[in-house]
C-alpha cells in the first residue's frame, strides 16, 4: 500500500494526528479476547522494556560532544546521517542490548534508539540558547541593559528572532541555579540533567514484523492493528511473544481517502491510547497573492476580534463588515480561580515537604493526598485551556471561510509581557492560551487551503486604521474627556474614527498583512509563515479607505410614528405558549428549554442567546450543555454570515 496521498493540481500533502482509543483486542495465537485490563498490562510490559532500552542510551550518549556529533548531520566518514533517528544511532554505533535472560526482537531496540534519538536531537536548542545566556550573563539577571540584550541575541543562532521570554525563563533557570550552588551551570546536562523516559512504543520505527496497519476494506471507518507484545514482563524466548489483534474505531475527522500509518501507543490512567498519524490531500495556501483577508487581534475577556478586509486591484484597502468578536469573560475567571486554586495547594505542598524534611512523618499522608489535587487541578485547567483553543480557533476560522478569505493574519505577543495593570490583570494576560490558539488555527486552516500568517503586533492598536493619526483612548464612548483603554478616538478631523480598541486593531492587522504579503517568509524551523519587519515604505499604503454609509431601505419619514403596544409575551416569544394538558407544569417557560423536566438548565434562567460557540459532546457531559450552560454559559461569539455551509471534517481532538 502507498504511503503517500494522489494529489491533483493546487493540492499538497498533509500528516496530522488523531487521537483514539485501545478498548479490546484478540490473542492471535490462543485466540483469547483480551479484556482492556490484560491489553494494558501486556502494551504496559512491552513500554517498560523500550523505556529502559531508551534510559540506558539517554544515560550514555546525554552530553556536549555526542548532542554536537548527532546534531552535525555526518558521521565519521562524512556521510550524511538518516532523518530517522534510530538510523542515525545506529550509523554511529550507538546501540544498546536488554539484560541478560530477556529476549527481545530488533525491532523493540529500534524504538529505543528512535526514541532516545528525538530527545538528544531536541536538547541540542536548549543547549545552544543556555549556553549563549551563560556565555553573556548580565550584571543584573533581574534586567537586561540594551546593549546586553544585543550580545545575549548575537550569542544565539537564531537569537535575533527568539522570544524574548524564552531568554528571560532560561535567565531565571540558571540564576535559581546559581542561588543554590554558588555557581553558574557548565552547560544545560548540568542545568537540568538526563532528560526522562516516557513509557510509550513508537511504532513508526518498526516494519511489518513488529506491527501493521490496515483500513478496514469493508467500512472506512474501522482499522486493524496488529503488533507484537509479550506474555510476561521478562520475555526469555521468542515464544513469549505473540501477536495482538487491535481494531480501532477512526475518529470522524480522518478522510476515508487518507493514508495511515502506524500509531505512538501510551498509558494514560486505565486506558491505552494510540496517537494515530495520517496523510491525506489538502488545498495549498500560498504566501502571496491575497485579496481578501481576515486579522485577528487578541484581548482578555474579549478573547478574539476578528474582521475581513479587501484589497482591490487600485491597491486600496476596505473593511468588509464590521466584525465579530469572540468573548470568554466567564471562561478565563474561571481558569484564573483554578489557578488560584493551584499555587495555594502548591504552597501548601511544599510547607508539608519542609516540616517533613526526608523523615517518616504524620504528615505524609497528606501531603500524598495534596499531590493527588494538585494533578487533578492541573488536569481541569489543561482540558480548559484545550476546550477554549478550539473553540476559539474553530470561530476565525469559520470567519475566514464565510468571508471568503484565503489568509487569516494573527499578531505575534510571544514576546508580551503583560506589565503595569496590576497584579491579578498581568497574570491573566501572561498566562492566556494564544500558542495553543495559534496551534490549532493553523490545523484547521490548514485543511480549507487558508494560510496563517503572523505579523509584528508594533502599533496595531496605538495608530488610526484610516490615517495611522495616534488614538486617543477612552474609557466609554460617552465619555470622551476621561481617560481610558477600551475605547479609541481619531482625532484626525477629516476622518473622526472611533471604535472599539481591539476592532481598530484587527483593521490595522489585516491591512498591515496583505501591504506587506510580498514579505511573507517561511520559518525553517517551525515552518510556520511569517512577517518578520514592518518597512515604512509599505506600512503607509497599509490604510483602509472610508467606505460611503448606504442605507438598505428608505426610512424618510412619511407620517405619523405608529404606537406600539408593549410586548404580549416574555422574552424570544411573540405569543403566550398554549396551556398544556392537565399536569405538574403550566405553559412551556421562556427559554429554549423542554416542557416536561422539572428543573430547567441555567440557562433557561439567564437570558442568553443562542449565538455560543460549541464545543465536543463525548465525554462529560453537564445538563443542560446543549442549551447554553456550562463552557457554553461563558464563551459568545459572532455567528459567521454564512452563504454556504462549508463542509469540514476536523473537530476538536485533531492535531496537525
Amino acid at each position: 500500500m502507498s504511503r503517500k496521498p494522489l494529489l491533483a493540481d493546487g493540492e499538497t500533502s498533509r500528516t496530522a494526528c488523531a487521537r483514539t482509543l485501545l478498548r479490546r483486542a484478540v490473542d492471535e495465537k490462543t485466540g483469547e479476547r483480551l479484556s482492556l485490563s490484560a491489553l494494558r498490562l501486556r502494551v504496559g510490559w512491552c513500554a517498560d522494556l523500550v523505556s529502559n532500552l531508551a534510559a540506558t542510551l539517554l544515560a550514555e550518549h546525554c552530553n556536549t560532544g555526542d548532542v554536537e556529533v548527532l546534531a552535525s548531520g555526518v558521521d565519521a566518514g562524512g556521510r550524511k546521517l538518516p532523518s530517522n533517528a534510530w538510523m542515525a544511532l545506529r550509523r554511529l554505533g550507538w546501540s544498546t542490548a536488554p539484560p541478560e535472560g530477556v529476549k527481545v526482537n530488533d525491532r523493540i531496540v529500534r524504538m529505543a534508539q528512535e526514541q532516545a534519538g528525538r530527545a538528544l536531537r531536541s536538547v541540542k536548542w536548549r543547549a545552544d540558547v543556555v549556553l549563549g545566556v551563560l556565555a553573556t550573563w548580565p550584571a543584573d539577571p533581574s534586567k537586561r541593559t540594551p546593549r546586553e540584550w544585543d550580545q545575549v541575541r548575537a550569542a544565539i543562532c537564531g537569537g535575533e528572532h527568539l522570544p524574548s521570554s524564552i531568554i528571560k525563563a532560561r535567565t531565571r533557570q540558571a540564576a535559581t541555579y546559581l542561588k543554590a550552588n554558588g555557581r553558574l551551570p557548565v552547560d544545560v546536562f548540568e542545568l537540568e540533567g538526563t532528560p526522562k523516559v516516557a513509557r510509550l512504543l513508537l511504532l513508526a520505527a518498526c516494519d511489518g514484523q513488529q506491527a501493521t496497519i490496515e483500513r478496514s476494506e469493508t467500512d472506512t471507518g474501522q482499522a486493524l492493528l496488529r503488533l507484537q507484545l509479550p506474555t510476561r514482563p521478562d520475555p526469555a524466548t521468542y515464544r513469549d511473544w505473540t501477536w495482538v489483534a487491535c481494531p480501532i474505531a477512526l475518529p470522524p475527522m480522518v478522510p476515508a481517502a487518507a493514508v495511515l500509518h502506524l500509531p505512538t501507543l501510551r498509558l494514560a490512567g486505565d486506558s491505552v491510547r494510540a496517537d494515530l498519524a495520517y496523510t491525506h490531500a489538502v488545498p495549498k495556501a500560498h504566501r502571496t497573492g491575497h485579496a481578501v483577508a481576515l486579522g485577528v487581534d487578541w484581548g482578555l475577556n474579549t478573547l478574539l476580534s476578528a474582521g475581513a478586509v479587501q484589497l482591490n486591484g487600485e491597491g486600496r484597502i476596505t473593511a468588509l463588515g464590521a466584525g465579530g468578536q469572540f468573548r470568554a469573560a466567564g471562561v478565563l475567571a474561571k481558569q484564573h480561580r483554578l489557578r488560584r486554586l493551584s499555587e495555594r495547594l502548591h504552597t501548601k505542598a511544599d510547607q508539608y515537604m519542609r516540616l517533613i524534611a526526608g523523615h517518616d512523618h504524620q504528615l505524609a499522608p497528606k501531603l500524598d493526598v495534596l499531590r493527588s489535587e494538585i494533578q487533578h487541578v492541573s488536569q481541569r485547567r489543561s482540558n480548559l485551556n484545550d476546550a477554549l483553543a478550539w473553540a476559539a480557533a474553530r470561530w476565525a476560522v469559520d470567519q475566514a471561510i464565510a468571508a471568503g478569505a484565503t489568509v487569516i493574519y494573527v499578531e505575534d505577543l510571544r514576546s508580551m509581557e503583560a506589565g503595569g495593570m496590576g497584579r491579578t490583570l498581568n497574570t491573566r494576560l501572561s498566562q492566556q492560551v494564544r500558542g495553543q490558539i495559534a496551534d490549532r488555527m493553523r490545523h484547521l486552516a490548514t485543511e480549507q487551503g487558508i494560510a496563517v500568517v503572523t505579523v509584528p503586533a508594533r502599533n496595531t492598536s496605538k495608530l488610526c486604521p484610516h490615517c495611522l493619526t495616534p488614538l486617543r483612548h477612552r474609557k466609554t464612548p460617552d465619555r470622551p474627556t476621561l481617560a481610558g483603554w477600551k475605547w479609541a478616538i481619531c482625532p484626525h478631523q477629516d476622518y473622526r474614527w472611533q471604535g472599539d480598541r481591539d476592532h481598530g486593531a484587527w483593521r490595522r492587522i489585516a491591512a498591515r498583512g496583505l501591504a506587506h504579503q510580498a514579505t511573507t517568509a517561511c520559518d525553517h524551523t517551525s515552518s510556520h509563515m511569517v512577517i518578520r519587519t514592518v518597512l515604512d515604505n509599505l506600512e503607509a499604503n497599509a490604510v483602509l479607505t472610508p467606505t460611503d454609509k448606504t442605507s438598505r431601505k428608505d426610512r424618510t419619514k412619511t407620517g405619523p410614528t405608529r404606537p406600539r403596544s408593549p410586548r404580549p409575551a416574555p422574552r424570544r416569544r411573540r405569543a403566550p405558549s398554549p396551556a398544556r394538558p392537565h399536569g405538574r407544569a403550566g405553559q412551556r417557560p421562556e427559554g429554549h428549554a423542554h416542557t416536561d423536566r422539572t428543573r430547567l438548565p441555567r440557562a433557561a434562567h439567564r437570558h442568553q442567546g443562542m449565538n455560543t460557540v460549541s464545543t465536543p459532546t463525548t465525554g462529560h457531559r453537564p445538563q443542560g450543555a446543549a442549551l447554553g450552560a456550562g463552557f457554553h454559559l461563558h464563551a459568545h461569539a459572532s455567528p459567521p454570515r454564512w452563504e454556504t455551509i462549508p463542509e469540514t471534517q476536523s473537530n476538536p481532538g485533531s492535531h496537525s
